[in-house]
């Protein structure tokens, strides 16, 4: 009688935590489509990018298909994000608390900077940009659309959130991303030496941005509880981002973090004094 239910407490500790792996081989299956827009990626990008065995990718994204979240492209053959999440997202249709805290901030380092501001937010092993503002100055460096989706390390916005995090932690997911650096010519050394010098800084630079020529500048920003959750970015033509600039900016996009910080925590305390005794 222990026996059996010792076996049965045993196959119950296993099943909860097989389920799991299984939703979390989907999801990490799903960034990789979510990076690849509209154009969709091929299955042997998502195999190379998950680490996960041909068939078990080939599964889980038949699966996914079928339910509505995923399909794939009749001409191309590649997999993308299908109509189902899009109609999953209308059930929280109000902005996130980032979102509107950071709005008065952009609008404000948008006009004073003058060059292309990107605001990118920590999903996972991933920087997802969800706003972006463009400057007055006559050459505006559009690297990066709204909704697009890069592994943490491979932009400046991805080194300011690493270098905000405990050390383990960013090397931990500059390890889970290594096979992911290949497709933006980089690598965990590269991606761990620029963290380094971000902590050093205060701030995230990239002399060499995500289009040749350019020049980009993150400074991150944190929760109430002290995690990084997002990145404010400059980009602009390198001759734009000399030295002494390239403090000014800094300095800019730093005050507007904190005060984007201040007001997270302004409305996070108003949330709590709403709740109910």
């Amino acid at each position: 009688m222990d026996k059996r239910r010792s076996a049965k407490s045993a196959r119950s500790a296993v099943e909860p935590r097989q389920g799991a792996q299984a939703i979390r081989r989907a999801l990490a299956v799903l960034r990789i489509l979510a990076a690849g827009r509209e154009e969709g990626v091929p299955l042997a990008e998502v195999i190379r990018a998950t680490g996960l065995t041909r068939p078990t990718v080939h599964r889980i994204v038949h699966v996914l298909i079928e339910e509505g979240i995923v399909e794939r492209h009749g001409k191309s053959g590649r997999y993308a994000i299908g109509n189902q999440v899009p109609e999953l997202a209308l059930a929280r249709p109000r902005p996130s608390r980032l979102l509107v805290a950071a709005n008065p901030s952009l609008q404000r380092a948008s006009a004073e900077i003058g060059d292309t501001l990107f605001l990118t937010v920590r999903t996972g092993n991933d920087t997802l940009c969800v706003d972006r503002r463009i400057g007055v100055y006559p050459i505006q460096v559009l690297s990066i659309e709204v909704g697009a989706r890069r592994p943490l390390g491979v932009s400046s916005a991805g080194v300011a959130i690493l270098a905000a995090m405990p050390a383990q932690e960013a090397r931990k997911i500059v390890a889970a991303n290594e096979k992911r650096f290949e497709a933006y010519r980089t690598d965990v050394a590269t991606v761990l030496g620029e963290v380094t010098a971000a902590r050093r800084l205060g701030y995230g630079m990239r002399e060499i941005g995500l289009v040749q020529g350019t020049k980009s500048i993150s400074t991150w920003i944190k929760t109430p509880d002290g995690q990084p959750a997002a990145a404010m970015t400059v980009s602009a033509v390198r001759t734009r981002l000399g030295p002494r600039r390239e403090h000014e900016v800094a300095e800019i996009l730093l005050r507007e973090a904190r005060i984007i910080e201040q007001a997270i925590g302004a409305e996070a305390r108003t949330a709590l004094l709403r709740l109910p005794p």
